[in-house]
């Protein structure tokens, strides 16, 4: 378990990533998708997860938002590296 509490794990077919605390604990599952191909296996999870949560916040849902008030989450879409360097 990392220092901070998250452990990744990548195999294969999929990455674990473990989140535990002294309070809490769970695992979330990364695996190939739909919206996942185009990129590498290796950027797979990272790639899922901020596009999982830059449209979990598009819904523009009170109750998700509300949600993630509560647990303290927020998401900001940045700019990807080639668009920083396209506008410089």
């Amino acid at each position: 378990m990392g220092s901070n509490g998250i452990t990744i794990t990548p195999s294969d077919n999929m990455t674990r990533i473990q989140v535990t605390c002294e309070h809490q604990s769970g695992l979330i599952y990364v695996v190939p998708a739909e919206r996942s191909w185009v990129c590498t296996p290796e950027r797979m999870p990272a790639h899922a997860l901020a596009g999982f949560f830059r449209e979990l916040v598009n819904l523009k849902d009170d109750r998700v938002a509300a949600l993630m008030q509560d647990w303290g989450l927020y998401y900001r879409q940045l700019p990807l590296e080639a668009e920083e360097e396209a506008a410089a």
